[in-house]
């Protein structure tokens, strides 16, 4: 553990107290909760290089702004660990991404100071936009003033909104959306571009090279000062613009220099200037809030900033689990084959056998196990950036074209691209493969991670057959399945170790049966979907020492449900039970009932899943003991469904 005596952050009344403090002073605050967060991402794993990398940006930010009456939004979040522990959250920051503990992004239940809740990536600006123009609407003000009126002449909201957004976010269409309408409102925010040339790996794309150009190309900069120098020259003109005011140059230089594409969308644009500069960060955080209009500056940071192994690979220090703070090594040991690399290998292999495979991924090459394909075969490969709708649009081209596309996409991601997957992808029956990573629950990253939804949501839709394999030599052999398919189909996995199935090569397709009969009894019918199916055998082994027989079925295609395997096995059972880690609405569960009522079959039953609510964060075991999902659990199920005690029948 470091030394954390005599730190000043321990003794200041944050945030408010920054705002009397000098450079060095503050300077010294963010070395102190550099330090912290350093420390605390070491012992509890979490998103560090972001982090380190906003800390001088939240430090001025909270020096310049009155917060909570001023609001801070943070794209995404992970990068406002030192937001955190500036606003009252320093005694417990160490709690950090545990059970019970604070979350790892901003979170309105959390505190005040966090006014929008955040997870996923491109959605500030929506948010500061709402916050100010709803703001002015209860205070009777309008936002926009007349056509021409200049930006100075936009009324005042009662309270200032910054939101911050990465580079990689601006990859996202909803990014562009918010600062088209913001700047047609002119309503009065402050977007801070946070640009380290980063998102979770290397961003792509030709906003990255844009941004890419503004901030290294040295040509640019003097031609800025340049232009200036001319302006001011010319005999009263440049007079006249003094008198206008500094935020009125800025916007006739960003009308002739880079910057020009959010002055065209309507903000003054500033920049680039060293989000690592305090008092620079001050400075023009003060003088882009007296516009009175909607602004952008931009602010160069590195990624990982102090602390030297996060700076020298950022990709692997974003998000991270525990490691030691003297060598950067990792603390917790690799474990067996995980479902996401099990699937990466297999697009390697499945690739080098057909010409039309190709594999999508909206910025989440290593996290999906696509990085392997990256490597192998690079010219079958596409990053889009973070995107998930395009990708999943751009995926429907190239299968229209007769390609074989397989999107890579996290559970919670995909949702994002759910209109493309209905109206690009399945109404024209076109054969693009899911690859779901992350499905249930994911631990530490809480609610906005968990992929909850996917079954509820995927299974509903017409021609999309959903695979659910049990351990990765299964997910291997359905990928290969779906790559035959003529239509869209969907695969989908945990984030966890794999189970050491034997992983047979050559890959070949799966052929049957798609209802696996584990375990045979006569009491009672437990139907169970991936790798929760043997949490479902080890219960019907408990029961079985109890005197109550289980039958135990797992079930590898949910949609459709293979009916000539399931109806037998529903007749010769009264009770049945089913299991899954997806929301019991319109899941698993749910399409089993559905089957039976069609075939007009009523039993006994109970459903076993996700409840009807947001898991909190945690590790995934303690998560499943609080809801039921254990072995305990489901023979205390079982009991109540027969009317039995235990050790007999009553």
């Amino acid at each position: 553990m470091s030394d954390r005596s005599d730190r000043l952050i321990d003794e200041l009344n944050l945030p408010g107290a920054l705002r009397r403090l000098d450079g060095e002073s503050l300077q010294r605050v963010a070395g102190e909760v550099r330090s912290e967060i350093i420390e605390t991402v070491s012992c509890n794993g979490g998103h560090l290089g972001s982090s380190l990398g906003a800390v001088e940006l939240a430090v001025a930010l909270h020096a310049e702004l009155d917060c909570p009456r001023d609001a801070i939004i943070w794209d995404v979040g992970h990068q406002a660990y030192a937001h955190k522990l500036l606003t009252g959250r320093l005694s417990s920051f160490r709690s950090i991404r545990t059970y019970r503990g604070l979350s790892g992004f901003p979170s309105r239940a959390e505190s005040c100071f966090d006014p929008y809740g955040t997870g996923h990536a491109s959605t500030a600006v929506s948010a500061a936009v709402g916050l100010v123009e709803g703001v002015l609407r209860r205070c009777g003000e309008t936002a926009g003033g007349q056509e021409d009126a200049d930006i100075g002449e936009n009324p005042a909201p009662s309270r200032r909104v910054v939101a911050v957004i990465g580079d990689g976010a601006l990859t996202g269409g909803m990014a562009y959306e918010a600062l088209n309408h913001a700047g047609h409102l002119k309503t009065p925010i402050l977007v801070i571009l946070n640009d380290n040339a980063m998102s979770i790996e290397k961003n792509v794309g030709a906003i990255s090279a844009y941004l890419s150009r503004l901030r290294t190309d040295p040509t640019l900069s003097r031609f800025r000062r340049d232009v200036e120098r001319m302006v001011q020259r010319l005999p009263g003109v440049g007079d006249r613009m003094a008198a206008m005011g500094e935020q009125l140059k800025d916007g006739i230089k960003g009308a002739l220099v880079p910057g020009m594409l959010f002055e065209e969308l309507g903000f003054t644009y500033i920049g680039v200037i060293d989000g690592h500069d305090i008092d620079q960060l001050r400075f023009h955080i003060r003088r882009a809030l007296s516009v009175g209009g909607p602004v952008l500056l931009h602010c160069r940071t590195i990624k990982g900033k102090g602390y030297a192994p996060a700076e020298q690979q950022p990709g692997r220090y974003h998000g991270t689990p525990r490691f030691s703070v003297s060598t950067g090594e990792s603390l917790d040991p690799e474990g067996p084959t995980t479902f996401t690399r099990a699937f990466g290998e297999a697009m390697v292999e499945l690739a080098r056998a057909d010409g039309r495979v190709v594999g999508i991924t909206a910025a989440m090459a290593s996290g999906t196990g696509l990085d392997l394909l990256r490597e192998a075969m690079p010219e079958r490969f596409f990053d889009v950036g973070i995107a998930e709708g395009h990708a999943v649009g751009f995926a429907a081209g190239l299968a229209a074209t007769g390609m074989r596309p397989v999107v890579a996409i996290y559970s919670t991601f995909l949702q994002r691209a759910y209109d493309q997957i209905i109206h690009d992808v399945c109404l024209q029956r076109l054969p693009v493969v899911f690859a779901v990573d992350r499905a249930g629950l994911v631990g530490a990253d809480g609610p906005t991670h968990h992929g909850a939804f996917d079954l509820s949501f995927l299974r509903i839709l017409p021609g999309l057959t959903v695979f659910v394999p049990r351990d990765e030599g299964e997910l291997q052999r359905l990928l290969a399945t779906a790559l035959r398919l003529e239509g869209p189909s969907v695969i989908r996995y945990p984030r966890s170790v794999g189970s050491k199935a034997a992983l047979s090569r050559p890959i070949r397709p799966f052929d049957g049966p798609w209802v696996d009969v584990t375990r045979r009894g006569s009491d009672v019918l437990v139907l169970a979907t991936g790798p929760i199916t043997a949490l479902a055998e080890a219960a019907a082994d408990a029961l079985m020492v109890e005197g109550i027989e289980a039958t135990v079925a797992g079930v590898k295609r949910v949609h459709p449900l293979d009916g000539d395997g399931l109806l037998p096995l529903l007749e010769e059972h009264e009770a049945l039970m089913t299991v899954e880690d997806n929301a019991l609405a319109g899941g698993f569960g749910s399409a089993v009932l559905e089957l039976m009522a069609d075939a007009g079959l009523h039993r006994r039953c109970a459903l076993t899943g996700l409840p009807d609510a947001f898991v909190p964060q945690g590790p995934v075991d303690v998560l499943r003991n609080d809801l039921g999902l254990t072995t305990d659990g489901l023979v205390k199920r079982v009991r109540l469904l027969l009317g039995r005690n235990r050790g007999g029948k009553d």
